[in-house]
């Protein structure tokens, strides 16, 4: 009996047109890792259809593969331009955001190689510092523009570091650094709001947004009502069920122990699936509407359940994701993010998309 993970690909794009309907530039879709564990290979075909028109992937080889399932789009790689991939991007149409010098000289000497522009997106720090152009970089851009000869700048971009905190000053600095940054670019595109970037609200849209999570139902803004639909559904049957007696212990370093006569259930999900091991003895999954506590430790295939208080038998789903909790919320109870949980989701599970 195997766990059933199902995907609803129209909350997906349901999700899609709510955030594109807040802004009046473009939105984007990030479908890096596998679209947050969900399969871009069914994901990106569906908001192509709702009308997106740009895709974002962290890794070259991302990008390859969902050329083919979305050959009209523009597809750009956040993670930069390695040395020797230059010829890759070009083959499959794919736009590189540039994060460093090196990153530019590359993609100038393939220009100069094929005696035409290229399009690119320029990745400018505004203070994540973690891979971006930074303002050393920017003032040897305008010392010698000649290095961006034969580089189209499309678009300039930055990732805002505390989004999901609205009060945070720095969202604020941040935007005025980069609008400053940008001016320096006339023409070119900007875009600064991801997922929560985008309920700071319209001075944060620019000319495209790129929203991920709050496209696969995590709430991007926490301290603000919940507005995404659920995606996730996910299921596990019980496989056997087991009566202990007070005293006795579970799991694996006898971590729980019952304090009444109990009936235990065994389902066939552990962390190699993505439920993680920080919940052991911490975590919940339903029985119908009733909420049933998990007891002992996680382990990589199986994790227990104690449903002394609800008329279970083998065979019976325990739900572990849905509407009543989410990733977000199974996160909290793991000590993470949302983010985590959803790339989490290993490969295990019976997958079922629904809604297309």
């Amino acid at each position: 009996m195997t766990a059933r993970l199902e995907i609803d690909l129209g909350a997906i794009a349901d999700n899609w047109r709510y955030l594109a309907g807040l802004s009046k530039g473009e939105t984007a879709a990030v479908v890096k890792a596998d679209s947050y564990g969900l399969g871009a290979a069914q994901v990106a075909p569906v908001l192509a259809q709702a009308g997106c028109k740009t895709f974002f992937t962290a890794h070259l080889a991302e990008a390859v593969a969902l050329r083919p399932l979305v050959p009209q789009a523009r597809i750009l790689v956040l993670n930069g331009l390695a040395p020797h991939a230059a010829a890759e991007f070009i083959a499959h149409d794919l736009t590189p955001a540039l994060v460093s010098l090196q990153d530019l000289s590359v993609w100038r000497a393939a220009a100069a190689r094929l005696e035409r522009k290229l399009a690119a997106v320029l990745h400018l720090e505004t203070g994540m510092n973690r891979l971006a152009l930074g303002k050393r970089e920017l003032a040897a851009l305008h010392e010698d523009r000649t290095q961006l000869d034969g580089v189209a700048v499309e678009m300039v971009m930055t990732h805002l570091l505390a989004a999901d905190a609205p009060e945070d000053a720095r969202n604020q600095r941040q935007l005025q650094d980069f609008l400053a940054m940008a001016a320096r670019f006339p023409g070119a595109k900007r875009s600064i709001a991801n997922s929560p970037g985008i309920f700071l609200g319209a001075d944060f849209h620019l000319d495209l947004t790129r929203p991920g999570a709050a496209l696969y139902g995590l709430n991007p803004s926490p301290a603000q009502p919940h507005r995404m639909r659920p995606v996730v559904r996910l299921s596990a049957p019980i496989l056997q069920i087991r009566d202990i007696q007070r005293g006795e212990t579970v799991g694996y370093g006898a971590s729980w122990t019952a304090l009444r006569p109990s009936q235990i259930a065994t389902i066939g999900v552990g962390y190699a699936d993505g439920l993680h091991r920080t919940l052991s003895n911490r975590g919940t999954a339903y029985f119908d509407d009733t909420p049933v506590p998990l007891v002992g430790r996680v382990s990589m295939d199986l994790a227990i359940f104690d449903v002394t208080d609800v008329p279970a038998n083998p065979g019976d789903p325990l739900v572990l994701l849905d509407a009543r909790r989410g990733a977000d919320e199974l996160a909290d109870a793991a000590g993470t993010i949302g983010y985590e949980i959803l790339t989490s989701l290993g490969r295990r599970y019976q997958r079922r998309y629904i809604n297309a």
